[in-house]
Protein backbone atom coordinates (compact mmCIF):
# COMPACT_ATOMS: atom_id res chain seq x y z
CA UNK A 1 0.00 0.00 0.00
CA UNK A 2 1.27 3.47 -0.93
CA UNK A 3 0.20 6.85 0.34
CA UNK A 4 0.28 10.19 -1.41
CA UNK A 5 -0.06 13.51 0.31
CA UNK A 6 0.00 17.10 -0.92
CA UNK A 7 1.83 19.67 1.23
CA UNK A 8 -0.33 22.45 2.68
CA UNK A 9 2.03 25.14 1.45
CA UNK A 10 1.74 23.94 -2.14
CA UNK A 11 -2.09 24.00 -1.99
CA UNK A 12 -2.10 27.54 -0.62
CA UNK A 13 0.35 28.66 -3.29
CA UNK A 14 -1.91 27.17 -5.98
CA UNK A 15 -4.89 29.09 -4.61
CA UNK A 16 -3.12 32.45 -4.71
CA UNK A 17 -3.15 32.96 -8.51
CA UNK A 18 -6.89 32.22 -8.64
CA UNK A 19 -7.55 34.67 -5.81
CA UNK A 20 -5.39 37.28 -7.53
CA UNK A 21 -7.25 36.87 -10.81
CA UNK A 22 -10.59 37.21 -9.01
CA UNK A 23 -9.45 40.40 -7.30
CA UNK A 24 -8.16 41.92 -10.56
CA UNK A 25 -11.42 41.03 -12.29
CA UNK A 26 -13.40 42.67 -9.49
CA UNK A 27 -11.35 45.86 -9.75
CA UNK A 28 -11.62 45.93 -13.53
CA UNK A 29 -15.41 45.65 -13.43
CA UNK A 30 -15.87 48.06 -10.52
CA UNK A 31 -16.54 51.04 -12.77
CA UNK A 32 -18.65 49.28 -15.40
CA UNK A 33 -21.70 51.56 -14.77
CA UNK A 34 -19.79 54.52 -16.27
CA UNK A 35 -19.31 53.00 -19.75
CA UNK A 36 -22.87 51.69 -19.57
CA UNK A 37 -24.16 55.19 -18.79
CA UNK A 38 -22.11 56.59 -21.67
CA UNK A 39 -23.58 53.97 -24.00
CA UNK A 40 -27.13 54.79 -22.88
CA UNK A 41 -26.47 58.50 -23.35
CA UNK A 42 -25.45 57.96 -26.99
CA UNK A 43 -28.50 55.82 -27.86
CA UNK A 44 -30.37 58.71 -29.62
CA UNK A 45 -27.48 58.97 -32.08
CA UNK A 46 -27.57 55.26 -32.92
CA UNK A 47 -28.95 53.73 -36.11
CA UNK A 48 -28.33 50.11 -35.16
CA UNK A 49 -31.36 47.87 -35.80
CA UNK A 50 -32.29 45.31 -33.17
CA UNK A 51 -34.66 42.88 -34.91
CA UNK A 52 -37.07 41.21 -32.54
CA UNK A 53 -36.28 43.67 -29.75
CA UNK A 54 -37.18 46.95 -31.41
CA UNK A 55 -38.82 48.06 -34.65
CA UNK A 56 -36.37 49.92 -36.83
CA UNK A 57 -33.21 51.79 -35.75
CA UNK A 58 -32.62 52.10 -32.04
CA UNK A 59 -32.48 55.91 -32.28
CA UNK A 60 -35.85 56.35 -33.99
CA UNK A 61 -38.46 58.45 -32.13
CA UNK A 62 -40.75 55.48 -31.47
CA UNK A 63 -37.96 53.38 -29.99
CA UNK A 64 -36.65 56.29 -27.93
CA UNK A 65 -40.14 56.73 -26.49
CA UNK A 66 -40.25 53.06 -25.51
CA UNK A 67 -36.75 53.11 -24.06
CA UNK A 68 -37.55 56.26 -22.09
CA UNK A 69 -40.59 54.57 -20.56
CA UNK A 70 -38.41 51.57 -19.67
CA UNK A 71 -35.93 53.86 -17.90
CA UNK A 72 -38.69 55.67 -15.98
CA UNK A 73 -40.20 52.44 -14.71
CA UNK A 74 -36.77 51.05 -13.94
CA UNK A 75 -36.23 54.05 -11.66
CA UNK A 76 -39.74 53.82 -10.23
CA UNK A 77 -39.29 50.13 -9.34
CA UNK A 78 -35.92 50.93 -7.73
CA UNK A 79 -37.55 53.56 -5.54
CA UNK A 80 -40.38 51.21 -4.62
CA UNK A 81 -37.85 48.60 -3.53
CA UNK A 82 -36.80 50.97 -0.74
CA UNK A 83 -40.02 49.85 0.93
CA UNK A 84 -40.33 46.23 -0.17
CA UNK A 85 -36.76 45.00 -0.45
CA UNK A 86 -34.88 47.28 1.93
CA UNK A 87 -37.33 47.94 4.79
CA UNK A 88 -39.75 45.02 4.43
CA UNK A 89 -42.86 47.19 3.90
CA UNK A 90 -45.39 45.86 1.39
CA UNK A 91 -47.29 48.91 0.14
CA UNK A 92 -50.23 48.56 -2.24
CA UNK A 93 -50.63 52.31 -2.68
CA UNK A 94 -47.34 53.45 -4.19
CA UNK A 95 -49.08 54.45 -7.42
CA UNK A 96 -50.78 57.26 -5.49
CA UNK A 97 -47.57 59.30 -5.21
CA UNK A 98 -46.62 58.69 -8.83
CA UNK A 99 -50.08 59.94 -9.84
CA UNK A 100 -49.75 62.93 -7.49
CA UNK A 101 -46.69 64.14 -9.38
CA UNK A 102 -48.47 63.69 -12.70
CA UNK A 103 -51.88 65.13 -11.83
CA UNK A 104 -50.78 68.03 -9.63
CA UNK A 105 -48.22 69.21 -12.18
CA UNK A 106 -50.71 68.97 -15.05
CA UNK A 107 -53.60 70.54 -13.12
CA UNK A 108 -51.52 73.51 -11.96
CA UNK A 109 -50.46 74.22 -15.55
CA UNK A 110 -54.03 73.92 -16.82
CA UNK A 111 -55.94 75.69 -14.06
CA UNK A 112 -53.43 78.20 -12.68
CA UNK A 113 -51.58 78.82 -15.95
CA UNK A 114 -48.18 78.51 -14.29
CA UNK A 115 -45.10 77.46 -16.29
CA UNK A 116 -43.89 73.88 -16.21
CA UNK A 117 -40.94 74.43 -13.86
CA UNK A 118 -43.12 75.94 -11.12
CA UNK A 119 -45.85 73.36 -11.66
CA UNK A 120 -43.34 70.51 -11.48
CA UNK A 121 -41.97 71.85 -8.20
CA UNK A 122 -45.50 72.01 -6.77
CA UNK A 123 -46.15 68.46 -8.02
CA UNK A 124 -43.01 67.23 -6.29
CA UNK A 125 -43.94 69.00 -3.06
CA UNK A 126 -47.40 67.46 -3.28
CA UNK A 127 -45.82 64.02 -3.45
CA UNK A 128 -43.67 64.80 -0.40
CA UNK A 129 -46.61 66.15 1.61
CA UNK A 130 -48.96 63.33 0.63
CA UNK A 131 -46.46 60.57 1.41
CA UNK A 132 -45.63 62.20 4.75
CA UNK A 133 -49.28 62.54 5.78
CA UNK A 134 -50.49 59.14 4.62
CA UNK A 135 -47.31 57.38 5.71
CA UNK A 136 -47.66 58.81 9.21
CA UNK A 137 -51.11 57.22 9.40
CA UNK A 138 -50.43 53.92 7.63
CA UNK A 139 -47.27 53.13 9.61
CA UNK A 140 -49.23 53.15 12.87
CA UNK A 141 -50.06 49.55 12.01
CA UNK A 142 -47.79 46.81 10.71
CA UNK A 143 -47.83 43.74 8.55
CA UNK A 144 -50.95 43.10 6.48
CA UNK A 145 -52.71 45.98 8.24
CA UNK A 146 -50.20 48.42 6.76
CA UNK A 147 -50.73 46.96 3.29
CA UNK A 148 -54.51 47.25 3.59
CA UNK A 149 -54.35 50.87 4.77
CA UNK A 150 -52.13 51.88 1.84
CA UNK A 151 -54.51 50.04 -0.51
CA UNK A 152 -57.49 51.90 0.96
CA UNK A 153 -55.81 55.28 0.43
CA UNK A 154 -54.92 54.39 -3.16
CA UNK A 155 -58.44 53.18 -3.95
CA UNK A 156 -59.96 56.35 -2.49
CA UNK A 157 -57.68 58.50 -4.63
CA UNK A 158 -58.46 56.43 -7.73
CA UNK A 159 -62.21 56.86 -7.19
CA UNK A 160 -61.74 60.58 -6.63
CA UNK A 161 -59.84 60.95 -9.90
CA UNK A 162 -62.44 59.02 -11.88
CA UNK A 163 -65.32 61.03 -10.36
CA UNK A 164 -63.67 64.14 -11.85
CA UNK A 165 -64.55 66.69 -9.12
CA UNK A 166 -64.86 70.15 -10.64
CA UNK A 167 -63.61 68.83 -13.97
CA UNK A 168 -59.96 69.09 -12.87
CA UNK A 169 -58.94 65.45 -13.39
CA UNK A 170 -60.71 64.64 -16.65
CA UNK A 171 -62.34 61.50 -15.27
CA UNK A 172 -61.73 58.27 -17.15
CA UNK A 173 -60.30 60.14 -20.13
CA UNK A 174 -57.65 62.05 -18.21
CA UNK A 175 -56.34 65.44 -19.35
CA UNK A 176 -53.72 66.33 -21.91
CA UNK A 177 -50.84 68.55 -20.88
CA UNK A 178 -50.94 72.11 -22.29
CA UNK A 179 -48.25 72.29 -24.95
CA UNK A 180 -47.95 76.06 -24.58
CA UNK A 181 -46.88 75.67 -20.93
CA UNK A 182 -44.20 73.08 -21.64
CA UNK A 183 -40.66 74.00 -22.76
CA UNK A 184 -40.43 74.06 -26.55
CA UNK A 185 -37.47 71.67 -26.41
CA UNK A 186 -39.73 68.99 -24.89
CA UNK A 187 -42.67 69.18 -27.29
CA UNK A 188 -42.94 67.36 -30.60
CA UNK A 189 -41.54 64.22 -32.13
CA UNK A 190 -38.36 66.02 -33.11
CA UNK A 191 -37.42 66.43 -29.44
CA UNK A 192 -37.95 62.83 -28.34
CA UNK A 193 -34.22 62.53 -27.66
CA UNK A 194 -34.48 65.27 -25.01
CA UNK A 195 -37.25 63.36 -23.26
CA UNK A 196 -35.12 60.21 -23.39
CA UNK A 197 -32.22 62.02 -21.71
CA UNK A 198 -34.55 63.34 -19.01
CA UNK A 199 -35.75 59.78 -18.34
CA UNK A 200 -32.13 58.61 -18.18
CA UNK A 201 -31.31 61.42 -15.74
CA UNK A 202 -34.24 60.38 -13.55
CA UNK A 203 -33.01 56.80 -13.44
CA UNK A 204 -29.49 57.92 -12.49
CA UNK A 205 -30.83 60.20 -9.74
CA UNK A 206 -32.90 57.38 -8.26
CA UNK A 207 -30.02 54.90 -8.35
CA UNK A 208 -27.63 57.38 -6.70
CA UNK A 209 -30.11 58.39 -3.99
CA UNK A 210 -31.10 54.80 -3.21
CA UNK A 211 -27.53 53.50 -3.05
CA UNK A 212 -26.38 56.44 -0.93
CA UNK A 213 -29.17 55.98 1.59
CA UNK A 214 -28.87 52.19 1.69
CA UNK A 215 -25.16 52.45 2.52
CA UNK A 216 -25.72 55.18 5.11
CA UNK A 217 -26.46 54.51 8.81
CA UNK A 218 -30.19 54.88 8.18
CA UNK A 219 -29.93 52.19 5.53
CA UNK A 220 -28.43 49.80 8.06
CA UNK A 221 -31.34 50.50 10.36
CA UNK A 222 -33.75 49.74 7.50
CA UNK A 223 -32.00 46.41 7.04
CA UNK A 224 -32.35 45.71 10.75
CA UNK A 225 -36.06 46.57 10.65
CA UNK A 226 -36.56 44.17 7.78
CA UNK A 227 -34.73 41.36 9.58
CA UNK A 228 -36.06 41.89 13.12
CA UNK A 229 -37.89 45.07 14.10
CA UNK A 230 -38.08 44.08 17.76
CA UNK A 231 -34.30 43.85 17.96
CA UNK A 232 -34.04 47.42 16.62
CA UNK A 233 -36.33 48.56 19.43
CA UNK A 234 -34.18 46.76 21.98
CA UNK A 235 -31.19 48.76 20.74
CA UNK A 236 -33.02 51.95 21.73
CA UNK A 237 -34.11 53.07 18.26
CA UNK A 238 -37.65 53.94 17.17
CA UNK A 239 -38.46 52.00 13.98
CA UNK A 240 -41.46 54.23 13.23
CA UNK A 241 -39.33 57.25 12.33
CA UNK A 242 -36.98 55.26 10.14
CA UNK A 243 -39.85 53.57 8.33
CA UNK A 244 -41.50 56.94 7.75
CA UNK A 245 -38.25 58.26 6.26
CA UNK A 246 -38.17 55.32 3.81
CA UNK A 247 -41.84 55.85 2.97
CA UNK A 248 -41.42 59.58 2.28
CA UNK A 249 -38.25 59.10 0.24
CA UNK A 250 -39.89 56.40 -1.90
CA UNK A 251 -42.98 58.59 -2.36
CA UNK A 252 -40.86 61.59 -3.36
CA UNK A 253 -38.95 59.58 -5.98
CA UNK A 254 -42.28 58.25 -7.28
CA UNK A 255 -43.69 61.79 -7.60
CA UNK A 256 -40.58 62.85 -9.52
CA UNK A 257 -41.10 59.88 -11.84
CA UNK A 258 -44.72 60.94 -12.34
CA UNK A 259 -43.55 64.33 -13.58
CA UNK A 260 -41.20 62.71 -16.10
CA UNK A 261 -44.01 60.36 -17.14
CA UNK A 262 -46.24 63.38 -17.80
CA UNK A 263 -43.66 64.73 -20.25
CA UNK A 264 -43.33 61.37 -22.01
CA UNK A 265 -47.03 60.67 -22.44
CA UNK A 266 -48.24 64.25 -22.79
CA UNK A 267 -51.00 63.99 -20.21
CA UNK A 268 -52.38 62.51 -16.99
CA UNK A 269 -54.40 59.28 -17.13
CA UNK A 270 -56.35 57.52 -14.35
CA UNK A 271 -54.48 54.27 -14.99
CA UNK A 272 -51.61 55.60 -12.89
CA UNK A 273 -53.88 55.88 -9.84
CA UNK A 274 -55.08 52.27 -9.71
CA UNK A 275 -53.88 49.50 -7.42
CA UNK A 276 -53.13 47.46 -10.56
CA UNK A 277 -50.39 49.96 -11.29
CA UNK A 278 -48.78 49.27 -7.91
CA UNK A 279 -49.13 45.52 -8.50
CA UNK A 280 -47.19 46.02 -11.72
CA UNK A 281 -44.41 47.66 -9.67
CA UNK A 282 -44.45 44.68 -7.33
CA UNK A 283 -44.07 42.31 -10.29
CA UNK A 284 -41.18 44.42 -11.63
CA UNK A 285 -39.30 44.25 -8.34
CA UNK A 286 -39.83 40.50 -7.88
CA UNK A 287 -38.99 39.83 -11.53
CA UNK A 288 -35.67 41.61 -11.30
CA UNK A 289 -34.72 40.66 -7.74
CA UNK A 290 -35.98 42.39 -4.60
CA UNK A 291 -33.42 43.85 -2.22
CA UNK A 292 -30.59 43.84 -4.77
CA UNK A 293 -28.69 46.76 -6.24
CA UNK A 294 -29.68 46.40 -9.87
CA UNK A 295 -32.57 43.91 -9.72
CA UNK A 296 -35.55 46.33 -9.46
CA UNK A 297 -34.14 48.46 -12.28
CA UNK A 298 -33.67 45.42 -14.52
CA UNK A 299 -37.15 44.15 -13.65
CA UNK A 300 -38.76 47.51 -14.42
CA UNK A 301 -37.02 47.77 -17.77
CA UNK A 302 -37.79 44.18 -18.79
CA UNK A 303 -41.42 44.34 -17.69
CA UNK A 304 -42.09 47.62 -19.51
CA UNK A 305 -40.40 46.41 -22.69
CA UNK A 306 -42.28 43.10 -22.57
CA UNK A 307 -45.59 44.86 -21.90
CA UNK A 308 -45.18 46.99 -25.02
CA UNK A 309 -43.71 44.36 -27.31
CA UNK A 310 -46.08 41.56 -26.30
CA UNK A 311 -48.98 43.94 -26.86
CA UNK A 312 -47.74 44.51 -30.42
CA UNK A 313 -47.30 40.75 -30.89
CA UNK A 314 -50.83 40.03 -29.65
CA UNK A 315 -52.31 42.37 -32.26
CA UNK A 316 -50.08 41.29 -35.13
CA UNK A 317 -51.23 39.53 -38.27
CA UNK A 318 -49.02 36.55 -37.46
CA UNK A 319 -51.01 35.76 -34.33
CA UNK A 320 -54.31 36.46 -36.10
CA UNK A 321 -53.51 33.77 -38.70
CA UNK A 322 -52.97 31.06 -36.08
CA UNK A 323 -55.60 28.45 -35.15
CA UNK A 324 -58.08 29.65 -32.53
CA UNK A 325 -56.74 27.29 -29.84
CA UNK A 326 -53.38 29.11 -30.06
CA UNK A 327 -54.59 32.54 -31.20
CA UNK A 328 -56.90 33.21 -28.26
CA UNK A 329 -54.28 32.95 -25.46
CA UNK A 330 -51.57 34.63 -27.53
CA UNK A 331 -53.86 37.58 -28.30
CA UNK A 332 -54.01 38.43 -24.58
CA UNK A 333 -50.92 40.46 -23.50
CA UNK A 334 -51.66 39.87 -19.82
CA UNK A 335 -51.67 36.12 -20.40
CA UNK A 336 -48.29 36.34 -22.09
CA UNK A 337 -46.88 38.54 -19.33
CA UNK A 338 -48.22 36.25 -16.63
CA UNK A 339 -46.76 33.17 -18.30
CA UNK A 340 -43.41 34.89 -18.68
CA UNK A 341 -43.45 35.95 -15.03
CA UNK A 342 -44.27 32.43 -13.78
CA UNK A 343 -41.51 30.91 -15.90
CA UNK A 344 -38.90 33.40 -14.68
CA UNK A 345 -39.88 33.02 -11.03
CA UNK A 346 -39.80 29.22 -11.32
CA UNK A 347 -36.43 29.11 -13.08
CA UNK A 348 -34.84 32.08 -11.21
CA UNK A 349 -36.40 32.34 -7.74
CA UNK A 350 -34.12 35.25 -6.80
CA UNK A 351 -34.97 37.26 -9.90
CA UNK A 352 -33.28 37.83 -13.24
CA UNK A 353 -30.33 39.55 -11.57
CA UNK A 354 -29.36 36.21 -9.98
CA UNK A 355 -28.79 34.60 -13.40
CA UNK A 356 -25.00 35.20 -13.56
CA UNK A 357 -24.49 33.68 -10.11
CA UNK A 358 -26.54 30.63 -11.05
CA UNK A 359 -24.58 30.18 -14.26
CA UNK A 360 -21.35 30.27 -12.29
CA UNK A 361 -22.76 27.74 -9.82
CA UNK A 362 -23.59 25.17 -12.49
CA UNK A 363 -20.29 25.62 -14.33
CA UNK A 364 -18.05 22.62 -13.78
CA UNK A 365 -15.36 23.59 -11.26
CA UNK A 366 -11.98 22.05 -10.82
CA UNK A 367 -11.44 20.86 -7.30
CA UNK A 368 -8.02 20.41 -5.77
CA UNK A 369 -7.17 17.35 -3.74
CA UNK A 370 -7.39 17.64 0.03
CA UNK A 371 -3.90 18.15 1.45
CA UNK A 372 -4.59 15.53 4.11
CA UNK A 373 -6.34 13.08 1.83
CA UNK A 374 -4.81 9.64 1.91
CA UNK A 375 -5.23 7.40 -1.09
CA UNK A 376 -4.55 3.69 -1.02
CA UNK A 377 -3.81 1.44 -3.92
Amino acid sequence: MTTATQPRGRARTADRPAAGRSERLRRATRWWPLPMLTLLFTVPYGALPLPGLLDGPIGSPGNLQLLALCLVFGGLATGYDLLLGRTGLLSFGHALYFAAGTYVTNTVMLEAGLPFAVSALLGLLAGVALSTLLGAVALRVGGIGFSMVTLAFAQAASILVQRDPGGVTGGEEGRAAPADRLPASLVGIDHTANLYWIALAYLVVVLVVVQWTVRSPIGRVWEGIKENERRVEVLGLRPYGFKLAAFVLAGTLAALGGIVYLLLTGGATPRTTTSDFTLSLLVMVVLGGSGTRWGPMVGGILYTWADQRLGDLAGSGTVAALPSVVRVPLSQPLFLLGTLFVVVIYVLPGGVVRLPARLRAVRPSRTAADPEEVSAS
